[in-house]
């Protein structure tokens, strides 16, 4: 088989940005790059973005937490995607399969599995999801981000940690205060991330505390799809955004602390770059509570502060991020960044070993 390597996930950006930042690593080495993803979840938009990455658009399900009529008809979506993606996996032949997660992971692992394709998986949690458990027959090795996860994969369970994407690192403080025209000296300045899904209610505190909140910090905010708040277009020291690509590395850069969900993916960068962290992870009713689980862990270990969405108020979060703010130094220092950055090459190794077992 020639090298061919087929990547898959989505659903929401930690299922994607992973197999971002392995791209590159591969197509270096002469790897034939090719993408399973839907038809419009935003993997789609994503990938777009990556030079030489073929992508192939699949039917797939999706996993909703609440009563719908769509969940009846779900499963034949699944059905009929994984059809799809056996087609694309005879017609490419890869040595290997890497899905990093999300229910479009589940069709694509499906028909690789059948054509006895080796499947490498990634759960980035403490505790496994949905699309990770249900192909985890199906796979030749289950790597984690946390060795607990490890472990309860059984044998195929291997601890790699995250696979943290190294452009994070070539980000320019003065070029992310140019992008939210900001000087080089002032107030620190706080980035704002609500991820790509339940970004709504911490947009919807952050505007009603902006008053205060500005009294201490300039504010980089990235609202998400649809959020933008025409409104505050012209604040001083408030520069707000849909999303960031390219320009990504350079509002790191620029930050001095981070208000953020608790996706796994997101948290340890931050780590990697040194970032101290409040985090307000996504309730249970809006999730299987994996954040909770996660924020949970990180305080633990001193790398970021907690504040629960059902308690956040414009008293609760502004004196939240001033507690952050005081504690950065005792943060920075337990989170010690230059031990986050090898997950990635680990990643890489285990889906070379799979890719060398057929």
């Amino acid at each position: 088989m020639a090298k061919t390597l087929v990547l898959t996930g989505g659903g929401t950006a930690g299922h994607v940005t992973p197999n971002l930042a392995l791209i590159p690593l591969f197509q270096k080495e002469g790897w034939d790059v090719h993408y399973i993803g839907s038809y419009d979840g935003m993997e789609r938009d994503l990938i777009s973005r990556a030079e030489g990455v073929t992508y192939h658009a699949i039917d797939s399900g999706k996993l909703r937490r609440y009563r719908d009529l769509k969940n009846l008809s779900d499963p034949f979506h699944v059905i009929h995607g994984a059809f799809q993606a056996a087609r694309i996996i005879a017609k490419l032949r890869p040595r290997v399969l890497f899905a990093k997660g999300g229910f479009v992971s589940v069709p694509a692992v499906f028909g690789a599995w059948i054509h006895r394709v080796p499947v490498v998986t990634h759960e980035s949690d403490l505790t496994p999801g949905l699309a990770n458990r249900l192909t985890l027959p199906m796979a030749t090795t289950a790597c984690a981000t946390f060795p607990a996860a490890a472990e309860g994969f059984g044998k195929k369970g291997v601890w790699t940690g995250s696979p943290i994407r190294e452009s994070l690192f070539s980000g320019s403080r003065q070029k992310g205060l140019q992008l939210c025209g900001f000087s080089d000296t002032g107030k620190p300045v706080l980035l704002i991330m609500g991820g790509s899904l339940g970004a709504r209610a911490i947009n919807e505190a952050v505007d009603e505390s902006l008053p205060e909140l500005l009294k201490s910090f300039r504010i980089l905010h990235i609202r998400g799809a649809g959020g933008l708040n025409p409104d505050l277009s012209h604040t001083e020291g408030y520069a707000q955004f849909t999303y960031l690509h390219d320009e990504l590395p350079d509002a790191l850069a620029a930050a001095d602390l981070v208000l953020s969900r608790a996706g796994a993916n997101a948290i340890w960068e931050f780590c990697a770059l040194g970032l101290p962290m409040l985090l307000i992870p996504l309730p249970l009713a809006a999730s299987r509570g994996d954040q909770i689980k996660n924020a949970e862990l990180f305080r633990s270990l001193g790398y970021a502060e907690i504040l629960a969405q059902e308690e956040m108020t414009q008293d609760t979060l502004c004196r939240s991020l001033l507690d952050v703010w005081e504690k950065r130094d005792v943060i920075r220092a337990a989170q010690c960044p230059e031990d986050q950055r090898q997950g990635l090459m680990r990643l890489k190794r285990e889906i070379e070993k799979a890719a060398k077992s057929v």
